[in-house]
């Protein structure tokens, strides 16, 4: 498959010609298979909702979707906060050789996440379902379809937050392929299972929305199960012993919290805007925010570029500087982004000539297909800024830098996207249109703070225990 895939990235223009380019590809192929097949089976998960024969409760559960989505990404935001610790310290302890350090740090992660967030998280949502939703801005119709699937999402949250701490701690260690494996076995799954639950197949009832939250839900304990036996197996880079006992390190702590809590405030910071932002739009209507989450599922999936050359800049850039390498972490950061930005900049083509057919799978209807199709053409222009920040950030919090990226968020999402959206939305009366030329402005200026942070080069420096 590795063969296929560089033959493809020949296709395009890119010539490997160094081992730093390899080592780039070899990191970020699977990752951007997983997240590519992982995105479109979203996308397929959210056009069979759209399809539902009556378009009143098919505009709802696509709405449901994205309501659920923004507690649900604050809960794994805040877990992916450790987790950004655990892929920099890994990446650190075996470029530098102290791999007696690995299997703890993973304990830490695991467990901090799971007694601190997870369940704590889960319990509540489960109790304010409703409470919750109203907050985000979800209409009596939304929350008459959704709330079902609200909580059986939440109770999923808590296999999948474990699944991503796994996942973080081995693309540390270089190994990109066992999450794509076994995250592509569980998004099958939830595809299929999808399609069983929300029309009612081979002798299932048809439960809509709410199935999908049960399909997604034993997809997220599949892929639990996976990885935990592939771990425990001892066949992969990281190995876990459950017979050894968890021992508490204070450096460990030390690094999680100096990596994390920059990490975490700045996921914080990017939920708490996001919600806000989604007040704003869904205050335009079911309708108009049916379009608006199809149009942040198609961005889901232009994201996935710079994901994954962002995945493969923060390991080659922390095993680099754990051996001692400045130079070296240098070149993978910059080879990253022009490998991931070369590919984002032709998913930005697609955007902006085919946006009409793209948003025809998820919807028939006329003024969805209008609204969605106008927005993805500001989607497109902002994917060469979008794809650049994202490598780069991975970068920095390769490298243990996680106060820019927490400054950026502050700045572009909270200040930019919040501000300009409220008056081009509310004030100027622009509606939908106006609130994503605030998505592009706030990219843009996200892509400026980073870019020239990672010019300074003072990232190369900082130092863990």
């Amino acid at each position: 498959m590795i063969n296929t895939f560089r033959a493809k990235i020949n296709i395009i223009g890119l010539k490997i010609k160094n081992p730093r380019s390899k080592e780039v590809l070899n990191i970020a192929w699977p990752v951007l298979t997983e997240l590519l097949l992982g995105t479109l089976f979203s996308m397929i998960d959210m056009m069979m909702l759209g399809r539902i024969k009556d378009t009143a409760v098919a505009a709802a559960s696509v709405a449901t979707v994205g309501i659920t989505n923004q507690p649900l990404f604050v809960g794994l935001s805040l877990v992916q906060a450790l987790n950004v610790g655990g892929t920099a310290m890994v990446a650190r302890y075996i470029g530098s050789k102290k791999l007696d350090k690995v299997e703890n740090t993973v304990k830490h992660i695991v467990l901090l996440n799971q007694i601190f967030f997870v369940l704590p998280l889960s319990i509540f949502a489960l109790i304010f379902t409703k409470e919750i939703m109203m907050f985000i801005g979800a209409k009596p119709d939304t929350i008459l379809v959704g709330a079902n699937y609200f909580r059986v999402i939440m109770m999923g949250f808590i296999f999948q937050s474990f699944n991503f701490s796994l996942s973080a701690v081995l693309r540390g260690a270089g190994d990109t392929k066992t999450p794509m494996k076994v995250n592509l076995r569980a998004n099958a799954f939830n595809v299929f299972g999808n399609a069983v639950l929300i029309y009612g197949l081979i002798g299932f009832p048809a439960l809509g929305v709410t199935g999908a939250g049960i399909s997604t839900a034993i997809s997220n304990i599949i892929a639990t199960v996976l990885l935990c036996r592939r771990l425990l197996s001892g066949k992969c880079m990281i190995k876990l012993n459950i017979k050894s006992a968890f021992k508490f390190d204070k450096n460990i702590m030390y690094n999680l919290i100096k990596i994390g809590l920059p990490a975490s405030m700045e996921q914080m910071t990017m939920r708490i805007g996001m919600m806000m932002f989604i007040k704003v739009v869904a205050g335009l209507g079911t309708v108009t925010f049916a379009a608006h989450q199809i149009c942040l599922s198609i961005l889901g999936l232009s994201f996935t570029p710079g994901q994954a050359f962002g995945i493969s800049a923060s390991s080659l850039v922390g095993r680099s500087i754990g051996e001692g390498k400045l130079d070296k972490a240098d070149e993978y950061g910059k080879e990253a982004r022009r490998i991931g930005s070369i590919i984002s900049s032709m998913m930005a083509i697609i955007l902006f000539v085919f946006g009409p057919q793209l948003v025809g799978l998820y919807s028939r209807d006329p003024e969805i297909i209008r609204k969605s199709s106008d927005a993805l053409k500001i989607i497109a222009v902002v994917q060469p800024f979008q794809s650049s920040q994202l490598i780069l950030a991975g970068a920095l919090r390769g490298a243990g830098d996680t106060v820019w990226p927490l400054v950026s968020a502050f700045i572009g999402v909270l200040g930019i996207r919040l501000a300009l959206a409220y008056i081009l939305v509310t004030k100027l009366g622009l509606g939908f249109s106006g609130a994503w030329i605030a998505v592009f402005v706030d990219q843009f200026i996200r892509w400026l703070l980073i870019y020239l942070r990672y010019k300074t080069g003072k990232w190369k420096y900082i130092k863990l225990k």
